[in-house]
């Protein structure tokens, strides 16, 4: 009789290629949001979440047009720390999350 023992997200991910790469990108993403998050201007920051990495393109998913709009303003800042951190980054793009309905 075969049993089965529980495993973690993480260990299960490690097993598929694939979804390892999936993690390590999630991962990668939460770490670039933390390093520009000091330069977000605090009202901003909780609507503002990690997206997608595509090759040396990031997406920053905002809640909103008007949070879109200040960011714009402050992405040449953002790429510039970022690549000054290590990230091989040439833009950020930006998408306006809509609520759920």
């Amino acid at each position: 009789m075969r049993r089965h023992q529980p495993v973690s997200l993480q260990q299960a991910a490690m097993g598929m290629p694939t979804l390892a790469r999936l993690v390590d990108m999630s991962r990668e993403s939460s770490m670039r949001l933390k390093t520009i998050e000091g330069l977000l201007p605090g009202t901003l920051r909780t609507s503002v979440t990690a997206g997608p990495i595509d090759g040396p393109v990031w997406c920053l998913l905002v809640r909103g047009n008007a949070v879109a709009a200040k960011l714009r303003q402050l992405l040449p800042a953002l790429e510039a720390h970022l690549r000054s951190k290590g990230c091989e980054i040439t833009s950020i793009r930006l998408k306006i999350q809509t609520p759920a309905r």
